[in-house]
Order: C-alpha cells, then structure tokens, then sequence
C-alpha cells in the first residue's frame, strides 16, 4: 500500500517526467525513489512509456478494437465511442 510520499510523488509523476518540477522537488523525489523500489517502477515505466510513445507517435485504432476495449471498460454504456 503507498503511503503518503508515494501518492505525492505519483500526483507530480507527470511534470516530474517532463522535467516541469523545481530542482528541489526533483531531488525529493529521486530520494525517495532511491528507497522505494515500487515507486522506481512506476517512473521507469511511465519513462520508457513516454519515450515509446514520442519515438513512435500515435498510431489509429481500428473502430472495431475501439468498439471492444470500451465494451470491456464499459465505456459503451455512456456512449463515448465513436
């Protein structure tokens, strides 16, 4: 279960990643991380998730898989699908 430094780190996840946060907070949060091994994990895939994603670019899903993934989230209920 996290605890506080971890949901505060995860709420700055983001900005922390693209290297929006102060110095200081940065370096907290690098602290933190040099002790906890699940928050590494986060970063570590959100990082290679980002860099996957710009190196990549965004790809179009197919409306069937669209139809699908929003029927399995029961998204297609609130009619958000295209």
């Amino acid at each position: 279960m996290a605890n506080k430094t971890c949901r505060n780190l995860l709420s700055q996840l983001s900005d922390y990643i693209d290297g929006e946060l102060e110095e200081m907070l940065c370096a907290e949060i690098e602290q933190h991380m040099a002790g906890c091994p699940d928050c590494q994990a986060v970063v570590n895939t959100l990082e290679k998730t980002v860099r996957l994603y710009r190196t990549v670019g965004r790809a179009e899903v197919p409306q069937d898989v669209q139809r699908r993934l929003y029927k399995v989230l029961r998204l297609d209920q609130i009619g958000r699908h295209t």
